[in-house]
């Protein structure tokens, strides 16, 4: 196996996006996600209740995209802009440590090799701190 560094740190050969199995696993893993945050009276307010579906498909094309899928989520959305699209929104540490935790259930169901876990947590893990905007 050859290893290399890429756009997102040590990896074996291959795209993360490859490596788990593509663009189901992402369909997989948000929708697994959407599931929990259905169901939290803190987050469930911040989401788009009228375009569930919008939501899964924005998330789900951003992630496969960052991790090496394709292109589409900026072909239709433009640049992720991640912290301008969430300022709206109010997060707070609760609000964050409640995404994490729905975030964590849905990779773990995914059963992946350990390394692309960790590789995968440690990027929400690092995204989810950084959309924290309100800490009163």
């Amino acid at each position: 196996m050859t290893l290399r560094v890429g756009e997102h740190g040590a990896s074996a050969t291959g795209s993360l996006f490859d490596r788990i199995g593509g663009a189901p696993t992402f369909d997989r893993l948000v929708r697994r996600f959407y599931e929990g945050v259905q169901q939290d009276d803190v987050i469930w307010p911040m989401y788009p209740a009228d375009d569930l579906e919008g939501a899964i498909w924005r998330l789900s094309a951003f992630l496969q995209q960052y991790w090496g899928g394709p292109g589409t989520y900026s072909e239709e959305r433009g640049h992720p802009r991640l912290r301008m699209r969430h300022m709206p929104f109010r997060v707070t540490p609760e609000a964050r440590e409640r995404w994490l935790h729905h975030m964590r259930e849905a990779v773990e169901s995914l059963d992946l090799a350990p390394l692309d876990e960790a590789e995968l947590w440690a990027y929400l893990d690092r995204a989810a701190h950084a959309m924290t905007n309100s800490f009163d």
